[in-house]
């Protein structure tokens, strides 16, 4: 009996969402309230993002290294305003070894508390600096609503941590970093991003200023993808890491960090995925191809799982990833629905006649505007020879890696509102439930961003870099009627 088909998106986002999470085997929910177990498909996808973004790391100069997950609760006060961000969400260890501790310890929630003790320890001198370091590690925020990969009690991260002589050389890292995760984020996810800068009420807690990549997820609401932090000297002052300058005073150094997480692999999901499963893009899939022989007598078994094999060697030996389907207790319609489910980009069919021609069938999981259209209703297919099979594979997996990012470009302008007049019709799209970028001036007032988070549930997702402002900015405040300091994005969020 086929499987029920997944609720669709029309019908209930969050529903889809959660039913295709837990269907394509990607994480569910364990024992512990708010934690999950990343299943090896999930962990599959990470596992890309983390090799690919750390080498991005490494090109710009940074070192990984590790530091401990207890913190002394003391650390954390040190920062006031670090400790009051993150106070509610703090989980705290008090008895170790059957007893009770001296002090307790802070299960991180992020490590600049310790890194930056650390850092104070290894800087004498202005010739110390800069340091670029990179943590790949899980952090605890005792999150009241939980979402798989969304937001979770315990999650995967990196956080980059740096120490500079000057504070143009630590927003000059800082912007660094962010040009780093909207690359990353466009050429790997197939992700369009917007790049910009948090309001004070938005930015990280200890932070001078905090920017951005803001992506809009298929329902359109936004989804924070990365941030980059210009720490400025708060926690060197905090932390007593100084040096002697060049002049031979004794300075404070300028302090960086920046980090993304597992949280990318539910933005992966949203912006690409369908009714009939997971959707993939080629760089950061485990699979990128599945080969699914098909025949019907012993004969024609021997002879197609033979070309199967040597198709599968061939390709492995090409570095691709690629797995063989096998399995005689399926029809290939089932296995079809399942490697659609679990999102692979392209899918090999070879049969008997196949095996004659020297050819397979090719489905790419999207329809490419780059070849010939598929019959309404039906798959696109692509008839290629074994012959030419890897460079096929591969021009095809580079086709569906643009048409991906296409696809969410298109979707993002189509869903972008300016010149909008008054803050009512603000209103009236945000009570709609379906979400908007809505660009709009600002007058500067937190209390202003306040009212309006109340009221609509939307908040500014960031200051847009000067790419992204609109051609005419906004001369006056949405909501006041005041002059506008800034031309904000307003959108409900994850």
């Amino acid at each position: 009996m086929a499987e029920e088909k997944l609720t669709t998106r029309a019908q209930d986002f969050s529903a889809w969402y959660n039913e295709l999470v837990e269907r394509a085997q990607l994480a569910e929910h364990s024992p512990v309230r708010g934690c999950m177990v990343i299943r090896p498909n999930g962990y599959g996808i990470w596992e890309l993002i983390q090799q690919n973004l750390d080498k991005m790391f490494k090109d710009t100069g940074h070192e990984n290294a590790y530091f401990p997950l207890l913190i002394p609760q003391s650390f954390m006060s040190k920062e006031a305003e670090h400790v009051e961000g993150f106070a509610p969400e703090l989980a705290v260890v008090t008895h170790g070894g059957g007893k009770e501790l001296e002090e307790p310890l802070v299960i991180r929630p992020t490590s600049e508390t310790m890194i930056y003790t650390m850092f104070a320890k290894w800087v004498q001198g202005y010739r110390d600096l800069p340091i670029l370091m990179n943590q790949w590690a899980n952090v605890v925020r005792w999150e009241m609503r939980t979402r798989l990969f969304l937001r979770t009690s315990e999650f995967l991260w990196q956080e980059g941590h740096t120490a500079h002589e000057t504070e143009a050389e630590a927003e000059e890292e800082t912007l660094k970093m962010l040009g780093v995760y909207r690359k990353f984020a466009e050429e790997f996810m197939a992700i369009p991003v917007i790049t910009g800068l948090k309001t004070d009420s938005e930015r990280f807690a200890g932070a001078l200023r905090t920017y951005c990549i803001e992506a809009m997820m298929q329902d359109n609401k936004a989804l924070q993808a990365g941030t980059s932090h210009n720490l400025g000297q708060n926690f060197s002052k905090a932390f007593d890491l100084k040096f002697q300058g060049r002049d031979g005073s004794v300075q404070y150094a300028w302090n960086t960090s920046w980090g993304v997480s597992t949280r990318l692999v539910g933005g992966i999901i949203m912006t690409h995925s369908d009714d009939d499963g997971l959707v993939l893009p080629p760089r950061l899939a485990p699979t990128v191809a599945v080969i699914v022989p098909i025949f019907k007598t012993d004969e024609e078994r021997a002879s197609v799982l033979e070309a199967a094999d040597a198709i599968y060697n061939e390709m492995r030996s090409k570095g691709f990833r690629v797995k063989i389907d096998k399995r005689d207790n399926m029809s290939p319609g089932a296995k079809y629905y399942e490697w659609e489910l679990k999102g692979v980009p392209l899918r090999i069919e070879i049969g008997p006649k196949d095996v004659a021609n020297k050819t397979v069938v090719i489905v790419p999981r999207i329809t490419l505007d780059s070849r010939e259209a598929a019959k309404p209703g039906r798959k696109q297919k692509l008839f290629v020879s074994m012959d030419t099979l890897s460079n096929s594979i591969e021009e095809l997996s580079s086709e569906l890696q643009a048409q991906l990012l296409k696809n969410a470009i298109a979707r993002r302008e189509a869903n972008t509102i300016r010149g909008v007049k008054t803050y009512e019709e603000m209103k009236e799209i945000f009570s709609k439930g379906e979400g908007a970028f809505v660009y709009a001036g600002w007058n500067g007032d937190p209390a202003i961003e306040a009212k309006v988070k109340e009221e609509t549930k939307a908040t500014i997702r960031c200051i847009p870099d000067a790419e992204f402002r609109s051609a005419v900015a906004p001369a006056t405040c949405l909501v006041t009627g005041e002059k506008a300091k800034h031309e904000v994005i307003w959108s409900k969020a994850y």
